[in-house]
Formats: structure tokens, C-alpha cells, sequence
């Protein structure tokens, strides 16, 4: 049913909103402990939703299909791009998501073009090898964020999809979904991380040292953020706000606040930002530092791994992979001598039935910790 728009009624309802108004709060996934309430403004969602309209150019004739719950930032842009653009919006039924025929026949049914979904979809559908078994060739842009995105099964959708444009999103809740991207643009070996890459529009990424100054050249830091993507704070939660949401230390004379996102990061030689892993993610194991995401990485470049996850129990000072595929326990530690330091071989592997996911999709660290590093 339509009827005409009543401009009196709308000009009286904008004439009450500002740009700077609440619009959401969201509620981290607590993976990394116990979940917050991120409080994120019209503006920023403003900006994010014009900056992913214009980078990915979507407008009218897109038809997206949403993977994200609404209670998951990920779905911020799908909403948002459709009532920004007029894009179609599939909500996809979530049971689909179990069978991956069966949701790539859906995609190919409703002639779907467009994709945010995590990477732990995307790595289950490389996984089942069903992209030959059905044409989902309408796929024009599959964007993804959340989790690191291996390789081995990111090469496997570009093989199956050589015109399709691929698309690797980061930024946590607390900057407005995403604050860097990467179009893939060259080749990666299986074994290979991906970029995280450049600055999103209106958020400007700082790499600082243990002495809050930049990094320079391939040095690892602390990745920071300033720019108008920046969250309010957490929801009736003044100390934990002001632990991540600090004054900018490179311009301490002038009130800037900078948000501390925990997660280390250096430059490629291209200048493309490189995700190292979580600082809490970072072990000290035998007199040496151990990104816990590199020994995922390396595991992950394996045929017969289909995911991963590395835990580290500090009680008895061990490395633990938990696996899924097809690969034998006692050989998989010999693999990995291959291609890590001793000192950063998991000692103890285990293969699951499945791999646990929090209710983002996303690969459930607490639930693993809590099975096999018990306190």
C-alpha cells in the first residue's frame, strides 16, 4: 500500500534527531571475555553505510543475502546498504547454514550477488567442495569479516568465482563494524596470511609501540583508532570504557580520544596492514613470544585441515591445536615441524567431530579453552 508522504510529520520527527544520537547498542560476542554493551551513534553509521555504498559501489539492482544476526555488527551493513540503496535483502533462513548445498542453492535461486558472511561459512563451503556442484556464478561480491580468513580456502572461491571481487573487512564492534579493508587484488599460497590493509574512509588506524609512539617500518604495535567510526563507550560501564577509549597520546595537548582495539598488527612491505592475532592471544612458551594465529595459519595450509583453533594452557605451559579434517593426531605435530620452530609445535592435537561456533558463527575460543585448558 502506498500513500503519500506527509512532509509536515517528517520535517517535525527530523527536526528532533541529530547526527550524534544513539542509534544501537550491540553487545559484544564475548569471546574474549564477558560481553559489553557498545553504544554506536547515527553518524557513524551514517558514514559507514555511505563509505561501503561508494567502495563496493551497491545500489539498486544489488540483492544481498544476509548471514550476520541482527544482534551481530555484521549485519549493520546489510541493513543498512538496503535501505540506503534500495538493494534487495535476503534474510537467510539460519538452518541453511548447516547444509552448504543446499544454501548455495539458495544463493543461486534468489540470484543473490552480494555477500557479507563470516569466514567460517565460507570456509565450511571450500570445505564440502560443493562450489562445483552448483552454479552460483550471479556472485559478484563476497565480502567477509569477524575471523582471520585463511587462504587455502579463500583460493578455493576465487578459483570457482575468477570475476567475482573478494573482500577482507576488519574492525572490532567499538569502530562501526569495519575501520580497514582489502580488496584481493594478487596471488597467495595457501600457507599465506591475508592483509587486512588500509584505512577505511573517516577512521584513521594507528600502529603504536609499548611506548605509545608509531611503529616504523615492519615493526609490531598495538593497532589503535580515531576517526568519527569510533563507539561511545560501553553501555553503563564508565571503567571499561575508559581502559579501551583513551587520549590520543600523539596529540596529548588537544582532546582526542583514540580507541585501543588489543589486537597487534605490523605493515607488509606494500604498506598493507598484517593481522598478527590478539594481544591476549599472544604466549610467552619456552623464553619465546608466540602469536598463537601463526600456528593456526600453518595448520591451516595443510591438506586434510579444514579449521583450527591453538590454545595455549598456561597451567602446564602447552600448546593445543583443536582440528577438524581428516588429518591423523601423531602425524599432524610431525607436519607442522615442516613449517614452525619447534618451540611453536602445539604438543598435544585434537581432532573434533566438529568445530564449536559462538552464536556469530564464529569459532568459539572460551568454549575450547573451558573443554581442554580447564583451570
Amino acid at each position: 500500500m502506498q500513500a503519500d508522504a506527509n512532509e509536515g510529520k517528517l520535517a517535525e520527527v527530523a527536526g528532533r534527531i541529530s547526527a550524534m544520537d544513539v542509534l544501537y547498542v550491540l553487545f559484544t560476542s564475548g569471546s574474549t571475555g564477558i560481553p559489553k554493551g557498545v553504544t554506536i551513534g547515527q553518524r557513524s553509521v551514517m558514514d559507514y553505510t555511505e563509505w561501503v555504498t561508494e567502495t563496493f559501489r551497491v545500489d539498486e539492482h544489488d540483492v544481498i543475502g544476509n548471514q550476520a544476526p541482527f544482534y551481530f555488527d555484521n549485519s549493520v551493513l546489510d541493513i543498512y546498504q538496503m535501505v540506503c540503496t534500495g538493494a534487495t535483502l535476503h534474510i537467510i533462513p539460519r538452518k541453511l547454514f548447516a547444509f552448504p548445498l543446499r544454501l548455495l542453492e539458495y544463493v543461486r535461486d534468489h540470484g543473490i550477488n552480494m555477500v557479507f558472511w563470516v569466514p567460517s561459512v565460507l570456509c565450511t563451503i571450500a570445505n564440502f567442495e560443493v562450489l562445483e556442484a552448483c552454479d552460483v556464478s550471479c556472485l559478484r561480491k563476497v565480502l567477509f569479516a569477524g575471523e582471520v580468513m585463511q587462504n587455502k580456502q579463500l583460493n578455493v572461491w576465487r578459483k570457482a568465482l575468477p570475476e567475482a571481487l573478494f573482500a577482507n573487512l576488519y574492525g572490532p564492534t567499538e569502530i562501526t563494524v569495519d575501520c580497514t579493508y582489502y580488496m584481493v587484488d594478487r596471488e597467495f599460497a595457501d600457507s599465506e596470511p591475508l592483509p587486512i590493509g588500509v584505512s577505511c574512509r573517516n577512521s584513521t588506524v594507528l600502529v603504536l609501540d609499548e611506548n605509545d609512539r608509531l611503529v616504523t617500518g615492519q615493526e609490531q604495535g598495538e593497532l589503535c583508532v580515531r576517526g568519527t567510526s569510533l563507539a561511545y563507550g560501553y553501555y553503563n560501564n564508565p571503567g571499561k570504557t575508559a581502559e579501551a577509549f583513551v587520549q590520543n597520546p600523539l596529540n596529548p595537548d588537544y582532546p582526542e580520544i583514540i580507541y585501543r582495539t588489543g589486537d597487534l598488527v605490523h605493515y607488509n612491505e606494500w604498506g598493507e596492514l598484517m593481522y598478527d592475532g590478539r594481544k591476549d592471544f599472544q604466549v610467552k612458551h619456552m623464553g619465546h613470544r608466540i602469536e598463537l594465529g601463526e600456528i593456526e595459519t600453518a595448520a591451516s595450509s595443510l591438506d586434510g585441515i579444514d579449521s583450527c583453533c591453538c590454545l595455549f594452557d598456561g597451567t602446564k605451559d602447552r600448546l593445543i591445536l583443536c582440528y577438524t579434517g581428516d588429518f591423523e593426531e601423531k602425524e599432524l605435530r610431525k607436519s607442522l615441524l615442516d613449517l614452525l620452530p619447534d618451540y611453536m609445535a602445539p604438543r598435544l592435537c585434537h581432532q573434533l567431530g566438529s568445530m564449536p561456533l559462538n552464536q556469530n558463527g564464529k569459532i568459539d575460543r572460551v568454549k575450547l579453552k573451558a573443554m581442554f585448558c580447564p583451570a
